[in-house]
């Protein structure tokens, strides 16, 4: 029950430390309707809410994490896993996804712990500490990892949500991208310049993005009527960095197919390709049209800048955060996927395929 303050006087902030009996007091209200405000739960009046929370900001006080663990059972605390592999300044994506989450977060004064894993699928590899020590409500996971790592946390009854990655046979909540809308905007966009030869270069397979923009490049093709020529697709690199896109482009052009356009499963294979289509004296996008996936920051940097797809990645981590916040306040295991729309950025890689005349096909230059 609520109870009008004793006093309308400001509240002045206190020499020590602010208690929650101090906000009590102050807004002349009881210790649970505060806690209610505090936790976020149960029914309280609009106009007592404001009241408690302007207070609160007056005081400067901060509820002990320690003390909401005891009362609610919970830490406070949202694990966030990634292999090591994906967490470098190369190759962003998985940043961006992290900062998502984070910020969103702090809208539900939770923390992120953040650790990377071996990206070996082999074996459970190192238990991350917070795992060990019950230090988190819930996991959230971004990228391929170790399946045993994902079992394990799954016998341990804790909130999942994946990002970016999927598990045949098991159901957990996953933010997804939609990885086939974005490969067929890649390819017809090239197609639709006029390009009939176009490539496929990807690492990682395993992963299951990597293998739906592979599968969706060949279905465009084929409903494009445009061949499927095995010499136009690379997919044996083991990552997906700028070195792998350089080795990928290397292996395409060995094998003689003959590509006017290149559809990169990510943006750092795309810049690794443009690097080697360079050295071999090809100019982009006259010679050689380039497309990658994901939109990073260096695709608007390279020369000529990169058309891409955008992926809304601070927007991954958002929505998987907040799937994460629903379970551990509801405890309950609903399972919710969600594929975040895709958008076709074009820039300066691409342009309208001009094909070069054999100079066989003239005579005296006439045609």
């Amino acid at each position: 029950r609520d109870h009008m303050p004793n006093s309308m006087r400001p509240a002045k902030p206190l020499e020590r430390r602010p208690t929650i009996k101090d906000v009590a007091r102050q807004a002349g209200l009881s210790l649970s309707t505060v806690s209610l405000v505090m936790n976020q739960s149960g029914y309280v009046r609009d106009e007592t809410r404001t009241r408690v929370l302007n207070i609160v900001k007056e005081l400067g006080y901060h509820p002990s994490r320690v003390a909401r663990g005891l009362a609610s059972k919970t830490s406070g605390n949202i694990g966030f896993i990634l292999s090591d592999d994906h967490f470098s300044s190369a190759e962003p994506f998985y940043t961006r996804i992290f900062l998502g989450s984070e910020f969103e977060a702090r809208n539900h004064n939770f923390y992120i712990l953040l650790t990377t894993v071996s990206g070996k699928n082999g074996s459970v590899g190192t238990i991350p500490r917070f795992l060990l020590e019950g230090n988190v409500d819930g996991v959230l996971i971004a990228g391929k990892i170790s399946v045993k790592l994902v079992e394990y946390i799954e016998r341990l009854g804790l909130p999942l949500v994946l990002i970016d990655y999927e598990l045949p046979g098991k159901r957990f909540s996953s933010v997804l991208i939609d990885n086939r809308k974005g490969a067929h905007l890649a390819v017809q966009h090239l197609a639709h310049l006029g390009h009939n030869r176009i490539a496929f270069i990807a690492g990682d397979i395993r992963h299951p993005s990597i293998a739906e923009r592979l599968k969706a490049y060949q279905e465009t093709l084929q409903e494009l009527g445009l061949p499927l020529d095995e010499r136009l697709v690379v997919t044996s690199e083991p990552d997906t960095r700028i070195e792998n896109g350089n080795a990928a482009a290397i292996t395409l052009f060995t094998q003689g197919g003959d590509p006017t356009a290149v559809f990169a499963a990510n943006d750092a294979m795309a810049i690794g390709c443009m690097q080697y289509a360079k050295k071999r004296g090809l100019r982009i996008p006259e010679d050689l049209a380039i497309v990658g996936f994901d939109d990073i920051e260096s695709a608007t940097h390279v020369e000529p800048p990169l058309t891409t797809v955008r992926v809304f990645k601070e927007e991954m981590g958002t929505l998987a955060m907040q799937r994460m916040v629903s379970a551990v306040k509801s405890k309950t295991k609903t399972i919710v996927n969600t594929y975040v729309p895709v958008e076709l950025i074009v820039r300066s890689s691409t342009q309208k395929h001009q094909p070069t005349i054999p100079q066989s096909s003239y005579e005296g230059g006439v045609r």
